[in-house]
């Protein structure tokens, strides 16, 4: 499943240098698929909906930093786990219970976002 950033954050952004697909944004600030990744074009999101890639989307959250969850893969393809759950002083990234998938859905999406 995709993971998410607690309250608890303190604003270190250990979590966004750490993550491979570029999915931790800071709250406020506008994200892309195109951000970390190779990804190209028009992209599917999990809800269906297509954008373009490049396009900026509005933020998911206004702080402190936010994962988007159509990029988080937890890490499956570069490291045995989560690299912002390890670069995490304050154990603020935790399991996002609203976005479940398995570890082959994890990989299939790391493989679109890095072709």
């Amino acid at each position: 499943m995709a993971l998410k950033i607690t309250d608890d954050c303190i604003f270190c952004a250990a979590c966004e240098s750490a993550c491979p697909n570029n999915a931790i944004y800071e709250g406020g600030v506008e994200w892309a698929m195109a951000d970390g990744t190779s990804v190209k074009g028009d992209f599917v999101l999990k809800d269906g909906s297509i954008i373009d890639a490049s396009q900026r989307n509005a933020p998911l959250s206004t702080g402190p930093y936010y994962i988007v969850p159509d990029k988080c893969t937890e890490c499956q393809g570069f490291h045995e786990e989560p690299q912002c759950v390890t670069a995490c002083p304050v154990d603020s990234c935790v399991p996002d219970e609203m976005y479940r998938e398995s570890i082959e859905e994890l990989l299939n999406k790391k493989d679109k976002l890095h072709l």
